[in-house]
């Protein structure tokens, strides 16, 4: 702190009441929107959802159920399948016309994702391509992808006509849907399965060339409904590859014909066990319902043992759902299969991890245990899983999630001159849980709390990243968490290459950082920082309460977490959900005042002396090193009282005058005189345009230290810059402030939230030439959700 700016209490209030007055004048033009109610930007809460943002008492959403059959030909990667839907119309309004999702026309060499698919140049160095994108562009331009839709038809096997539009496809109906009315019709495809490693995508299948195995993720395999809604309508915005899916929840029937000798995981319940399981894996599967740790269903050497046959017989596995927005599955000969039960609360399920031998002996350690884990936490942030079962395969796709299956790809690193030999790294084992706990969590976001992820990415990748990092730190200290962190998102928060979250799926820029990390980020802070974790968690909760199985929207999560907490929240949501500011406060200077007593003998001395520690001026240093002649030397007469009394020398006229003053203040007025205290004012200003609470350490001569927290709410009258006044005890003389000291708001620039500053420490890093400073970036391009 700079001593040299002590001074009166009084003057610096003069001084600080012509700063107000100027803030004051341009706070409306300049700062005025930064804490500006948000209901301009949101939807009027009307029947359908009410202004606190829950459901409104006209609430309503659409139904489909589906019996599906499908056939998987494991010589050609070829699916065949019919299925019947049942749409149930629960809207106000008639429907002439239905849409369906056709997601693998995603595939289509014409297809609108794939010709508008663009190469991030800006992201990779100059004149170069990463291998698997060349090749993707490749191999899409070649690969007779999407559906042959075969036959559509009404529940008399009469022809209804359709159109398709690109991944989309609209049903025309003989007569109008009317509201609460049920209409079945029926719709036979088959598709080209998908390498998934060549065209990448959400599914697809993996080629084991050492024992000329397959293993299948089939998943957005069927014509599923799209979802219609009081908001957006249909919501049939093509499907181009980033945007996931808004869908409707309904029951499900699905049999799935594979080869005799493959194992199917499925969403649902088997309903066919006695046809498709041994005597023994039927025991294993019931000791494993009350099992300690997880129990093999299908074990090495039976795995092994189908690796080698190829059965010439079909089995048919059946599997029911009841009240799931989509189904998927895998199925191959090379899985193992392990089962735990976990029961809790109003949970019961089976944990269940399938996964080719490739996968040991990472997989048997931590793919089951972080499934029970992540619901035992997940539970206590939202509500008690609802379903029989959860399960994680091993595949080709890095990470996935649907109802009650996910896929998740991490796998040790084997040797394969003797394939006994195999290791994994610290990343790919805290890869694997974490990716595992975040599919899983997303059974929760969006699978349950069905959320539009074509429109709104962050509402599940982003509030599933934000409870995953909490179930990451329940798994052990020090948990090497990705996302969650303020300090993690820092280096994306100051970069220019942002767009808000509160875009579209297929504009984000930074997909990661900005769906996942940003959001997830700023539900962190918003929990450990403005709200604490009692009120938060509670919040969080009711809106997970009251939205589950429901279709919410942005509003209904902004205004929930506000209606159940009490705080007002809008400057937060504007802030991180609707700009691309960031947080940059910059602690500008300590101003140190003790109070003026007004007594012209206590007041004299104390002038003098800070008069006399102010340094001399240049002139008078040289005037006495030259010694400089003055005429008052050589005529004493000319010297007068005023050469005996300086400036600050007491007047008997000085002290009549505050007698006269002293009479005139009031009781309360003579006492603030006396007050002893250290006053000190703080100046901040807001550089990176993100309004902030304030997070102080203070720390004091006597070797104490004081935090002190201060709302955003400083900042409502003037967002660019703002003081704060601290009253202490005379005994209390700051030493230093830091500002965030534990960096908990994501501030990009620490430098200025010292006072004093402090030197700068880091390293200076050296290199040859540029082109070797190209070769050596880490070029770390996120594709979906685990890497």
């Amino acid at each position: 702190m700079n001593r040299h700016l002590l001074g009166r209490l009084g003057a610096a209030l003069l001084a600080m009441s012509g700063i107000v007055e100027s803030f004051a004048a341009d706070s409306l033009n300049v700062t005025g929107d930064k804490f500006r109610q948000l209901e301009e930007l949101l939807p009027t809460p009307n029947a359908y959802r009410a202004a606190s943002g829950a459901p409104g008492h006209a609430y309503w959403q659409q139904q489909a159920d589906y019996d599906i059959k499908v056939s998987l030909d494991d010589d050609k990667q070829l699916i065949t399948a019919t299925e019947a839907v049942t749409y149930t119309n629960n809207s106000p309004d008639t429907l002439r016309y239905l849409w369906l999702q056709l997601d693998q026309n995603r595939f289509k060499p014409d297809s609108a994702g794939n010709l508008a698919a663009a190469v991030d140049l800006e992201s990779i160095a100059p004149d170069t391509i990463p291998f698997g994108t060349f090749r993707r562009a490749v191999v899409s331009g070649e690969f007779p992808g999407g559906y042959q839709i075969t036959r559509v038809a009404d529940s008399r096997g009469r022809d209804l006509p359709y159109t398709i539009v690109d991944t989309g496809m609209r049903i025309d109906l003989p007569q109008p849907l009317a509201s609460g009315a049920k209409v079945t019709f029926q719709v036979d495809w088959a598709y080209n399965v998908i390498e998934q490693k060549a065209l990448g995508g959400r599914s697809g299948y993996e080629y084991f060339e050492r024992d000329d195995n397959y293993l299948y993720e089939i998943a957005q395999w069927f014509p599923r409904m799209a979802a219609y809604n009081d908001v957006s309508g249909w919501q049939n915005k093509q499907f181009l590859g980033r945007g996931e899916f808004a869908l409707e929840f309904g029951n499900y029937r699905v049999a799935i014909e594979v080869p005799a000798d493959h194992i199917v995981a499925a969403t649902g319940v088997l309903q066919n066990p006695k046809e498709v399981l041994t005597t023994q894996q039927r025991e294993r599967l019931r000791k494993a319902r009350t099992a300690s740790k997880p129990v093999m269903i299908v074990t090495m050497e039976e795995a092994l043992e189908n690796e080698k046959r190829r059965a010439t017989k079909r089995k048919t596995w059946i599997f029911e759902a009841e009240n799931v927005r989509d189904f998927s599955w895998a199925s191959s000969r090379k899985f193992l299969w392990d089962a735990q039960g976990y029961k809790k609360g109003g949970t019961d399920t089976m944990a269940m991890s399938f996964y080719p031998e490739e996968g040991t002996p990472l997989w048997e350690k931590y793919s089951t245990e972080s499934i029970i884990h992540t619901i035992d936490v997940y539970n206590r942030y939202s509500f008690d899983y609802p379903y029989p079962v959860s399960i994680s395969v091993n595949g080709p796709v890095g990470g996935m999630e649907y109802p009650m299956i996910t896929f998740n790809g991490p796998r040790p690193e084997i040797d394969e001159e003797d394939r006994s030999k195999r290791s994994y790294s610290r990343r790919t084992k805290y890869g694997l849980i974490s990716v595992i706990i975040h599919e899983v969590g997303h059974n929760y976001y969006p699978m349950i709390i069905n959320s539009d992820e074509r429109q709104w990415t962050w509402m599940d990748e982003g509030l599933n990243t934000f409870v995953q990092f909490l179930a990451e730190q329940e798994w052990e200290e020090k948990y090497p968490s990705r996302r969650g962190d303020a300090r993690k998102i820092v280096e994306y928060m100051k970069s220019e290459n942002q767009v808000p979250i509160m875009t579209n799926s297929e504009s984000i820029l930074q997909f990661g950082n900005n769906a996942y990390g940003k959001p997830a980020t700023a539900l962190n802070i918003l929990r450990e920082s403005i709200m604490g974790r009692e009120l938060f968690d509670f919040a969080f909760r009711e809106y997970a309460e009251r939205w589950k199985f429901k279709r919410p929207m942005p509003a209904d999560f902004f205004r929930t977490m506000e209606d159940a907490s009490g705080m007002d929240l809008d400057w937060f949501w504007r802030g991180w959900f609707y700009t691309t500011d960031n947080v940059d406060i910059s602690l500008d200077a300590v101003h140190h005042y003790t109070v003026g007593t007004k007594n012209p003998d206590v007041e004299g001395p104390w002038n003098r002396a800070r008069h006399e520690r102010e340094p001399e001026t240049v002139t008078a240093i040289e005037n006495r090193a030259r010694k400089l002649p003055r005429i008052v030397d050589a005529k004493p007469e000319l010297e007068d009282f005023y050469n005996r009394h300086d400036e600050f020398d007491v007047s008997n006229a000085d002290r009549n005058s505050y007698q006269g003053k002293l009479e005139e203040l009031k009781d309360w007025e003579k006492d603030l005189l006396k007050v002893e205290s250290n006053v000190y004012v703080l100046d901040f200003s807001n550089i990176g345009g993100l309004v902030m609470p304030l997070f102080l350490r203070l720390e004091y001569e006597d070797g104490s230290v004081e935090d002190l927290r201060i709302p955003a709410e400083i900042w409502a009258r003037n967002a660019k810059k703002t003081s704060k006044l601290l009253v202490r005890d005379k005994s209390k003389i700051l030493k230093s402030v830091i500002l965030d000291p534990n960096w908990e708001t994501a501030d990009v620039n620490v430098e200025n939230n010292f006072y004093p500053r402090r030197f700068i420490k880091s390293r200076l890093e050296l290199f040859k030439d540029e082109k070797q400073r190209n070769l050596m970036k880490d070029w770390d391009v996120e594709l979906k959700e685990a890497d």
